[in-house]
């Protein structure tokens, strides 16, 4: 099972990362999102990032203008998906979204293209249901930023075979990433689940007042050592997202634990979803 040509759907932070990380390894890459000013702004930050990179000396001219000609956008879904072998999708992090997506792409792609999520919560199996190759769909899920961190979580369930399996372990590998594989499904997978048990209760503690959250983070970073604090590294990878994936986690299982932390109900409410909108539980200067 070979894999050429790749469609991201979605050009948010996670998609345009996912997207040029594998143009910069070689394959031919399709961006697409449905509003054109996303994909303005994807190709507006890949050209920052490769410029950033050659003035570094970690790339060439000629590798920046090789990368961004395996890359093109389109907001039309049908020619984003007509010939492709992999189709990864980065949107919004609900579930419904997600299965009217998959539901389209069924009757646009190739019989044999393969079908995964970068949903960090959302299972292969659950969206499965919604088209017609539940044994060629999967989770591929990318840490943010896509671009630096090695790691991909594969999760597959007991329809995917172990063809597809070898197919998706390859191709991260091929695009530079660290694969771990998971045989059985639970929501939050290997890296989220822990994460979440570590915020939840660092929330906890900001919430009752016991520290501040630059304390809060120092204990962390300097007591366990980790690179960054728990509640900054909310704010780097989304107020909105982490709320969302906890809630759909919550109203699926119904275990309270799962319940997000009613602070960061009401800041996905408020909209200070972190360094995206420049409030979290930090402020930050936007450009």
């Amino acid at each position: 099972m070979s894999i050429k040509k790749i469609t991201v759907i979605g050009a948010g932070a996670m998609g345009r990362q996912i997207a040029l990380q594998c143009a910069l390894r070689g394959f031919s890459v399709v961006l697409h999102d449905s509003r054109q000013q996303g994909l303005d702004e994807a190709f507006k930050f890949c050209n920052e990032y490769l410029d950033g990179r050659i003035a570094k000396g970690k790339l060439i001219q000629e590798g920046k203008e090789a990368a961004l000609a395996r890359l093109r956008a389109t907001s039309d879904l049908a020619d984003a998906a007509r010939d492709a072998d992999l189709v990864i999708e980065a949107i919004v992090e609900q579930f419904e979204p997600k299965a009217e997506l998959f539901r389209r792409l069924d009757g646009l792609c190739p019989k044999h293209t393969l079908f995964a999520s970068n949903s960090s919560n959302i299972r292969a199996s659950r969206l499965a249901e919604t088209c017609g190759r539940p044994g060629r769909m999967l989770n591929l899920h990318f840490f943010n930023p896509a671009l630096v961190m090695e790691l991909v979580e594969v999760v597959v369930h007991p329809a995917v075979s172990e063809q597809v399996i070898d197919a998706a372990m390859e191709f991260c590998r091929a695009i530079g990433k660290a694969p771990v594989l998971m045989r059985k499904e639970i929501p939050g997978f290997i890296v989220n689940r822990i994460f979440r048990a570590l915020t939840r209760e660092a929330i906890s503690l900001y919430e009752g007042g016991y520290a501040t959250a630059e304390d809060i983070d120092l204990a962390v970073v300097k007591g366990l050592g980790h690179p960054m604090g728990p509640l900054r590294l909310l704010d780097a990878t989304g107020i909105d997202v982490s709320y969302l994936a906890r809630m759909d986690e919550y109203l699926e299982t119904g275990v309270e634990s799962a319940k997000p932390n009613p602070i960061l109900k009401q800041m996905y409410e408020r909209g200070t979803w972190g360094k995206k909108s420049g409030k979290g539980f930090y402020t930050y200067p936007q450009k």
